[in-house]
Formats: structure tokens, sequence, C-alpha cells
């Protein structure tokens, strides 16, 4: 099986040209979870095969590392657009992307002379992410009312504020300081696999620098602390919009680099831009 290594600010995952490769969907899950071994595979934050499609112009299935489904991913639908474009399966520069029936609308950046000659190569993509999911048993989160915004949670007996939002996919935000100091690899699964969170959930813990910055770090499920999460930052300037901490445009700083996101109130669509690299390709 052929396969491109590729990653949006760090958030690397393993791509597969489903258009070529037929893989039974019963062997995915433990294919992914051999693939994506840091020590024993290629290594990556999950897999994602890139099919036809019939209500988009393409499809993204995506899995975790652990090899279950998840239904989106900011960085790996960039990297997406990136793949079909570089590899010819397209030649358009705006295209549809279905994931876990959602159709997302991607604008590629080319740059033209890049390795692929004349066509150019794909640098940079913005991503109509849709509208934010605030309702809790849409995100799912068991909670009271229609939205949870800054409402208490106690986790390993401490209490924390989070706001839930849903990208496609759950998430937990939390605002905290000294975020770069916090222990993720002990609160990260006990957020992850708390009762209220019905199918797990997303956390990502923000540090607010200014109305226009902040620091991110994110505990996804089903793969553990990551360099970064597209619907993560999504997810977290709505939140931040919310509380009134953020502007509805912010620069959010991540582990493995920086996403720009906006969030168009008037439309309730909130849009996400940055990078998309190939870091290598394979056999396996």
């Amino acid at each position: 099986m052929r396969f491109t290594k590729m990653q949006g600010c760090g958030n690397d995952y393993i791509y597969v040209n489903g258009f070529e490769e037929k893989i039974p969907d019963l062997e995915k899950p433990e294919i992914v979870k051999r693939l994506s071994h840091r020590h024993f595979g290629i290594g990556g934050d999950g897999v994602i095969f890139i099919n036809p499609a019939v209500e988009a112009d393409f499809e993204m299935e995506m899995y975790n590392a652990d090899g279950s489904r998840s239904e989106m991913c900011g960085n790996g639908i960039r990297c997406v657009g990136k793949f079909v474009y570089d590899k010819g399966l397209t030649d358009k520069r705006h295209i549809s992307v279905v994931s876990a029936g959602k159709v997302k609308l991607l604008d590629l950046t080319v740059e033209e002379n890049g390795q692929y000659g004349g066509r150019g190569e794909v640098v940079q993509v913005r991503v109509n992410m849709g509208s934010p999911i605030l309702e809790p048993a849409l995100i799912p989160v068991e909670a009271a009312g229609d939205r949870v915004v800054n409402q208490p949670i106690v986790v390993d007996g401490r209490k924390y504020h989070m706001t839930c939002v849903s990208m496609g996919n759950p998430h937990a935000v939390i605002f905290a300081e000294q975020v770069a100091d916090m222990e993720l690899e002990h609160i990260g699964p006990l957020f992850e696999n708390h009762q209220r969170f019905p199918n797990r959930t997303n956390t990502e813990f923000v540090e607010i620098q200014d109305r226009k910055n902040c620091f991110m770090r994110v505990w996804e499920r089903g793969t553990g602390e990551t360099l970064a999460c597209g619907t993560g930052c999504c997810a977290v300037v709505v939140a931040g919009v919310l509380n009134d901490l953020t502007d509805v445009c912010v620069t959010v700083k991540l582990l493995g680099g920086e996403l720009f996101i906006e969030w168009d109130r008037a439309a309730n669509l909130v849009y996400m831009t940055g990078p998309a690299v190939t870091v290598f390709e394979g056999n396996v």
C-alpha cells in the first residue's frame, strides 16, 4: 500500500489514496493502529483515506491513532486539499470535501514554482468549517440549558470551568494560566473519558495573551496530546468570543505552529487558515 505522510502545524497523519488502494472496512481499525504507532509503524496521529464522493469532490475518511473513527480534523482536511491538488486528482483551487456526512469548502493557495512544475503546489488552505454547534445534546455533553458556557466541571477532585462547542466533533475548552506547565498526560485522559461526555471529548487548555492571540495545548480523544488541532482552534475562538475573552479574528498559537481563525458572526461560519506540508512518501 502506498502512503503519503503529511502534517499541518505538526498534526500529522498518514494519507492513503482510496481511489487506488482498496482495503476492507473491517480491517481498517487494526491497520490504522499498526501504521500510526510511532515506534513500530510509520507514525502519526491517525490515518486518513481520500475516497471518491457523490455529494462533494472528495471524501475524507478519518481514523484516530487508536483505530476509532473521527468526524472531522481541521489540520487533516487542509492536507487533503494539498494531496488531491498536488497529486493531480483535481485542477480546481476551490474544492469540497465531505467527512462523516458534512461537506466543507476549501480554498487552496498554490505556490506556482513548486516541486510539481507549472501547476505549482499547495502551501496554504483556508477552510469554511461551518457553523459551531452549541446545543449540549448535539455536541454531545450532559448539561442543563441551551449552551455550556463557563460551566463548572470537577475532574480529579479539582473544579474547572468549561465551554463546550462542536465543530463536527466535540470540544471542551478550558481557559487557564500557565498552560505550558500543565500535565496533560495526566489530566487529558480524565477529561476525554469523563462521564459527562457520551462520545468522549477533545479538550483544549487555553491561555489568553490578548484579544487577538492565544496559546493552546490540546488533548485529542483517541490520540493523546497533539501538536495542533484545527477544529479545536475553531472551538477555542468561538468559546473565547462567548466568554468575551477574544475578538472574532484570532491567531491561535500551538506547539506545532499557528492557525488563523475567523468567526463570521453574521453568517455564523468559522474559517480556518493554515499550512499543509508533505513530509515523505513510501510503501508499506
